[in-house]
Protein backbone atom coordinates (compact mmCIF):
# COMPACT_ATOMS: atom_id res chain seq x y z
CA UNK A 1 0.00 0.00 0.00
CA UNK A 2 2.90 2.39 1.15
CA UNK A 3 4.61 1.51 -2.36
CA UNK A 4 1.28 2.18 -4.34
CA UNK A 5 1.11 5.64 -2.43
CA UNK A 6 4.80 6.33 -2.75
CA UNK A 7 4.64 5.90 -7.07
CA UNK A 8 1.35 8.02 -7.12
CA UNK A 9 3.22 10.99 -5.39
CA UNK A 10 5.97 10.48 -7.52
CA UNK A 11 3.62 10.78 -10.74
CA UNK A 12 1.59 13.55 -9.63
CA UNK A 13 4.67 15.46 -8.64
CA UNK A 14 6.13 14.75 -12.31
CA UNK A 15 2.64 15.78 -13.83
CA UNK A 16 2.86 19.08 -12.07
CA UNK A 17 6.15 19.92 -13.78
CA UNK A 18 4.98 19.43 -17.19
CA UNK A 19 1.85 20.85 -16.40
CA UNK A 20 4.23 24.01 -14.81
CA UNK A 21 6.58 23.78 -17.60
CA UNK A 22 3.56 23.46 -19.98
CA UNK A 23 2.04 26.62 -18.97
CA UNK A 24 5.04 28.35 -18.81
CA UNK A 25 5.49 27.67 -21.99
CA UNK A 26 2.36 28.82 -23.06
CA UNK A 27 2.60 32.10 -21.57
CA UNK A 28 5.69 32.76 -23.50
CA UNK A 29 4.93 31.67 -26.89
CA UNK A 30 1.63 33.76 -26.05
CA UNK A 31 4.03 36.61 -25.15
CA UNK A 32 6.04 36.16 -28.54
CA UNK A 33 2.67 36.43 -30.22
CA UNK A 34 1.61 40.08 -28.39
CA UNK A 35 5.36 41.63 -28.47
CA UNK A 36 6.00 40.33 -32.27
CA UNK A 37 5.13 43.55 -33.53
CA UNK A 38 7.94 45.25 -31.83
CA UNK A 39 10.12 42.86 -33.86
CA UNK A 40 9.59 44.80 -36.87
CA UNK A 41 11.71 47.61 -35.63
CA UNK A 42 14.75 45.04 -36.89
CA UNK A 43 16.96 46.32 -39.41
CA UNK A 44 16.54 43.47 -42.13
CA UNK A 45 18.05 45.14 -44.73
CA UNK A 46 21.77 44.40 -43.36
CA UNK A 47 24.59 43.49 -45.99
CA UNK A 48 25.85 40.28 -44.52
CA UNK A 49 28.71 40.80 -46.39
CA UNK A 50 30.29 43.55 -43.49
CA UNK A 51 30.50 40.63 -41.16
CA UNK A 52 33.46 38.10 -40.64
CA UNK A 53 31.33 35.36 -39.31
CA UNK A 54 27.57 35.10 -40.77
CA UNK A 55 25.57 32.85 -39.76
CA UNK A 56 23.61 30.09 -41.85
CA UNK A 57 20.78 31.10 -43.74
CA UNK A 58 18.47 29.35 -41.73
CA UNK A 59 19.45 30.74 -38.49
CA UNK A 60 19.52 34.29 -40.57
CA UNK A 61 15.32 33.31 -40.97
CA UNK A 62 15.19 32.48 -37.32
CA UNK A 63 16.97 35.19 -36.07
CA UNK A 64 14.83 37.51 -38.91
CA UNK A 65 11.55 36.38 -37.43
CA UNK A 66 9.57 38.68 -35.88
CA UNK A 67 8.02 36.47 -33.29
CA UNK A 68 11.77 35.01 -32.38
CA UNK A 69 11.59 38.78 -31.71
CA UNK A 70 8.86 39.04 -29.39
CA UNK A 71 9.84 35.37 -27.51
CA UNK A 72 13.15 37.03 -26.22
CA UNK A 73 11.63 39.69 -24.96
CA UNK A 74 8.87 38.00 -23.30
CA UNK A 75 12.20 35.99 -22.03
CA UNK A 76 13.61 39.10 -21.16
CA UNK A 77 10.69 40.58 -19.32
CA UNK A 78 9.94 37.43 -17.26
CA UNK A 79 13.50 37.10 -16.46
CA UNK A 80 13.76 40.51 -14.86
CA UNK A 81 10.78 40.09 -13.19
CA UNK A 82 12.08 36.79 -12.00
CA UNK A 83 15.20 38.63 -10.36
CA UNK A 84 13.33 41.33 -9.01
CA UNK A 85 11.26 38.76 -7.08
CA UNK A 86 14.50 36.84 -5.55
CA UNK A 87 15.59 40.31 -4.83
CA UNK A 88 12.00 41.49 -2.82
CA UNK A 89 12.87 37.67 -0.96
CA UNK A 90 16.43 38.06 0.16
CA UNK A 91 15.26 41.61 1.03
CA UNK A 92 12.50 40.74 3.29
CA UNK A 93 14.33 37.39 4.73
CA UNK A 94 14.56 39.45 8.17
CA UNK A 95 10.57 39.49 8.44
CA UNK A 96 10.34 35.99 7.16
CA UNK A 97 12.58 35.15 10.08
CA UNK A 98 11.39 36.73 12.94
CA UNK A 99 7.23 35.83 12.23
CA UNK A 100 8.78 32.50 11.62
CA UNK A 101 10.64 32.27 15.41
CA UNK A 102 7.02 34.33 17.06
CA UNK A 103 9.34 37.27 18.03
CA UNK A 104 7.99 40.28 19.50
CA UNK A 105 10.33 42.34 17.26
CA UNK A 106 8.09 41.87 13.86
CA UNK A 107 7.37 45.23 13.66
CA UNK A 108 10.54 46.67 14.80
CA UNK A 109 12.66 44.28 11.95
CA UNK A 110 9.82 45.64 9.13
CA UNK A 111 10.62 49.06 10.19
CA UNK A 112 14.48 48.41 9.75
CA UNK A 113 13.85 46.41 6.62
CA UNK A 114 12.08 49.08 4.94
CA UNK A 115 14.03 51.92 6.42
CA UNK A 116 16.96 49.73 4.45
CA UNK A 117 15.12 49.55 1.66
CA UNK A 118 14.58 53.52 1.16
CA UNK A 119 17.13 55.29 3.45
CA UNK A 120 20.64 53.22 3.92
CA UNK A 121 21.63 49.38 3.49
CA UNK A 122 22.88 49.35 7.67
CA UNK A 123 19.28 49.16 8.67
CA UNK A 124 18.70 46.57 6.77
CA UNK A 125 21.79 44.68 8.50
CA UNK A 126 20.67 45.80 11.26
CA UNK A 127 16.84 43.82 10.90
CA UNK A 128 18.51 40.95 9.65
CA UNK A 129 21.09 41.11 13.34
CA UNK A 130 17.71 41.67 15.31
CA UNK A 131 15.96 38.95 13.50
CA UNK A 132 18.47 35.92 13.63
CA UNK A 133 19.42 36.95 17.09
CA UNK A 134 18.63 34.51 20.00
CA UNK A 135 16.65 36.93 22.48
CA UNK A 136 16.53 34.64 25.16
CA UNK A 137 20.23 33.52 25.33
CA UNK A 138 21.03 36.91 25.43
CA UNK A 139 19.15 38.17 27.70
CA UNK A 140 20.18 35.17 30.02
CA UNK A 141 23.67 36.36 29.23
CA UNK A 142 22.79 39.98 30.40
CA UNK A 143 21.33 38.84 33.54
CA UNK A 144 23.96 36.41 34.28
CA UNK A 145 26.54 39.36 34.13
CA UNK A 146 24.88 41.55 35.85
CA UNK A 147 24.00 39.11 38.53
CA UNK A 148 27.88 37.82 38.54
CA UNK A 149 28.55 41.88 39.09
CA UNK A 150 26.33 41.98 42.03
CA UNK A 151 28.21 39.05 43.67
CA UNK A 152 31.76 40.44 43.44
CA UNK A 153 30.62 43.85 44.35
CA UNK A 154 29.36 42.69 47.69
CA UNK A 155 32.14 40.16 48.16
CA UNK A 156 34.71 43.62 47.74
CA UNK A 157 32.03 46.06 49.99
CA UNK A 158 33.20 42.78 53.27
CA UNK A 159 36.98 42.84 52.38
CA UNK A 160 37.85 46.76 53.11
CA UNK A 161 36.57 46.04 56.79
CA UNK A 162 37.83 43.03 56.91
CA UNK A 163 41.56 44.66 56.19
CA UNK A 164 40.64 47.51 58.44
CA UNK A 165 40.74 45.48 60.76
CA UNK A 166 43.88 43.94 60.25
CA UNK A 167 45.57 46.98 60.20
CA UNK A 168 44.02 48.43 63.86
Amino acid sequence: MNVIKTILSKLATILMVLIKFMSFMALMLGGAYLLAPMGLINSKDIDMSLFTNTPNDTMMILFNSEYFSGYLFSVTITLVIFVIYLLWSLHEVAVHRAEKMRSSHVQLVFALSLCGLFIHKAWWVLAIIIAFANWSEIGESISNVLRNSRNKTNGLNNVPNEVNKVED
